[in-house]
């Protein structure tokens, strides 16, 4: 959830004239941040998790679930518990009274009334004991939610609602379609958190964009899809407002599901994972090394095959995010000739990183991206107060964004104590990985926030990757490794996690060799790996073609390693599992946390290589499987009753070991559907949490 801030939201035509006031004193508050934090030291790293919530409420009766609008009043319901209150309540932004205990989890509102976002009490350690109680603690979160809810309300962890957006009443209570801020035909106002700043938000992108925002995904074409499919949901007769004319001039294309409003992208959870550094040094080593896992994790943790109620082609949601928040003017997206706008801009301000950061002799100036757009007075400016050309490169490429939501009261005077305006632009350039500096009214270090997961239908995926994303922090720093490839490189890869089971199918751009070229062995030994860990004497600049040092991998050999050596003679990529696990080896865990940890690494080590299906994968057989299903790409109400029902008890029943996952190798049983040839179907084999088979 980004900055909500109380005051007087200007309309775009106002807000543009004040973007280079906000810039200018948001750029100085950042160098102020920057004199005050940048010898900041902490004592260890620290790392916290985000879970996102759909609320839906199930009407058995009618075998229909819809998405319910009360989030205000289950959060006020959280704030009102006398007992949640007397231990310091879960909802700050409604409580007045002090946390006498770090323990209760916090509730906070998201863009969708029908969102909740919870955060553990206090961040969590990097102790073995704090990665064992990840699982407990969300579990603990989503019964705490679950019992302010009303009795047919649950709260469902899904990246997006399947029919959000479909003719019928997908939401209670009901809105009808349309409105000024959203200016939808598919989605009402209504839908979004009324908080100023969202609907704020989103009128202003359209304003800045002088159109909707368009999103378009492939349809997944099924044995019985219309050729060329026309979305039939689109109306090209409706004169509500001026932008809609969009579908009328060619926004909805053949092929594709179409939607036209914000809250198609900001509507969908995710899982993110915040860590502290223990100074700015490391904070940009890590900024800069998790930048080429986040397509690897994106695929990895594919989960949402499904759009207004339609199967599509894509398996993952960070595009259709990126296109609903997309302000680029016609200018920018090199659409017409810049006349009006300063220059073309490549990426939407949700997009994958653009910049590398830190002072690492390993970063190569081939790795940077060749078309980096930044503004050379911010650059030049940044760089006379102090800070080094490479970080302020990135805050000026960040910078090159309008600010979107200005509050008309934070205008009359420059607080040089607060981080309002600079976090204005930072808070709304949603990257894949972002770097956050030090706030400047608690007492918190530089920290680096892992963006790209999808999230999981249940806490111990959650928890599993979680908690493998943290042990990868820490074998790359504990090992000094070096996954750095060209930006480009990621780009690309971000892209090709979308295709469908890109996990299984395709293959990603990633390092070769993520040692230094002088090395030493761990303890002499390899310490369980497939490949000799080599722990390095110190980090070197590397030498020769970059073109060298990458190569196209599989999701399974990038997680579980690649034995084969490659046609240099470089041994195979040792794998990260085998990384992680030459880390715990290298802290002496003790035996029952070992077998604790390998239940998540289990999880991640299936996923990667077929033997567990991706959320994606599985919500798509089991529509195609459904009785209902006409092989046409729809998923009906009662198809959707169905899936959300089932996703609900599988995570009520604690089937968690492997998820809601089909596994490979199961029995195949024909399916005939409407006397179509009958088609091959997996059956459910779910693990429980201890890996045995139900």
């Amino acid at each position: 959830m980004g900055l909500l801030a109380i005051g007087t939201p200007l309309a775009w035509p106002e807000a543009k004239k004040k973007a280079d006031q906000v810039r200018e004193w948001g750029i100085e508050q950042l160098l102020a941040i920057w004199k005050r934090a940048k010898g900041k030291e902490r004592d260890m790293l620290l790392w916290g998790d985000e879970i996102e919530y759909l609320v839906v409420k199930f009407d058995d009766k009618d075998r229909k679930v819809r998405l319910s609008l009360r989030q205000a009043d289950i959060l006020a319901a959280l704030a009102a518990d006398e007992e949640l209150s007397k231990k310091g309540g879960c909802v700050p932004d409604l409580q007045n009274v002090s946390r006498i205990t770090d323990k209760l989890p916090v509730f906070h509102p998201e863009f969708g009334r029908f969102m909740l976002e919870s955060t553990p009490g206090k961040p969590w350690g990097i102790g073995f004991k704090d990665l064992l109680d990840v699982e407990p603690n969300m579990k603990w979160r989503r019964q705490i939610a679950k019992d302010h809810m009303e009795d047919n309300e649950g709260p469902i962890t899904l990246t997006t609602f399947p029919r959000l957006g479909t003719k019928d009443d997908f939401t209670c209570p009901y809105f009808p379609p349309s409105g000024d801020k959203l200016r939808s035909q598919f989605l009402p106002d209504e839908i979004a958190n009324p908080h100023i700043r969202f609907p704020t938000l989103a009128a202003n992108i359209r304003a800045r964009r002088g159109r909707k925002v368009e999103i378009n995904v492939p349809i997944f074409k099924d044995f019985n899809t219309p050729v060329p499919f026309k979305d039939p949901t689109v109306n090209y007769d409706l004169h509500n407002w001026p932008e809609d004319d969009d579908v009328r001039n060619g926004a909805a294309k053949d092929d594709h599901v179409y939607m036209d409003a914000m809250a198609f992208g900001m509507g969908s959870c995710c899982l993110q994972i915040t860590f502290q550094a223990k100074n700015i040094t490391e904070g940009r080593k890590l900024y800069d090394q998790l930048s080429p896992l986040g397509p690897i994790m994106l695929a990895l943790t594919a989960a949402t095959p499904i759009y207004k109620g339609f199967l599509v082609d894509t398996d993952v949601r960070w595009n259709q995010i990126s296109r609903a928040v997309d302000d680029r003017t016609p200018e920018e997206l090199g659409e017409r000739p810049l006349k009006h706008d300063r220059w073309r801009i490549p990426k939407s301000r949700y997009a994958s990183n653009s910049t590398y950061i830190s002072l690492d002799p390993r970063l190569r100036p081939e790795y940077h991206d060749p078309d980096l757009v930044v503004d050379p007075a911010i650059q030049e400016h940044l760089v006379a107060g102090g800070m080094d050309p490479l970080l302020a490169t990135h805050f000026a490429h960040l910078f090159i964004r309008d600010p979107i939501v200005v509050f008309s009261e934070d205008l009359n005077h420059l607080d040089l104590e607060q981080t309002n305006h600079f976090e204005n632009i930072q808070s709304t350039n949603w990257q894949h990985i972002r770097f956050k500096p030090p706030p400047a009214d608690a007492d918190i270090g530089w920290r680096v926030e892992f963006r790209p997961m999808e999230i999981q239908m249940t806490d111990f995926e959650n928890a599993a990757f979680s908690i493998f994303i943290v042990l990868v922090t820490r074998a790359i720093l504990s090992f000094e490794l070096n996954f750095y490839v060209p930006i480009p490189r990621t780009t690309e890869n971000m892209e090709t996690a979308h295709n469908r089971d890109a996990v299984l199918k395709d293959h990603f751009y990633f390092r070769k060799n993520p040692f230094p070229p002088r090395s030493v062995k761990i303890n002499g030994s390899a310490s369980g790996a497939t490949t000799p860990m080599m722990l390095p004497s110190r980090p070197q600049t590397p030498t020769g073609p970059i073109e060298d040092e990458y190569a196209l991998m599989s999701i399974d050999e990038i997680i579980n390693g690649r034995t084969e050596s490659y046609e240099d003679g470089l041994p195979g990529f040792p794998g990260l599992i085998p990384l992680v696990e030459s880390y715990l080896n290298s802290v002496n865990v003790d035996v029952e946390t070992r077998c604790d940890l390998a239940r998540y690494l289990d999880l991640i080590r299936k996923r990667a290589s077929g033997q567990l299906w991706t959320g994606a994968k599985w919500m798509r057989e089991f529509v195609r499987r459904h009785k209902e299903y006409k092989g046409d790409s729809v998923v009906g109400e009662g198809l959707c009753y169905d899936l959300l029902s089932e996703v609900e008890k599988v995570e009520m029943l604690g089937l968690g070991g492997g998820g809601p996952m089909f596994k490979a190798g199961a029995e195949m049983k024909p399916t005939a559907v409407d006397g179509e040839p009958a088609r091959t179907t997996r059956e459910h084999a779910f693990s429980s949490s201890n890996g045995t088979p139900f």
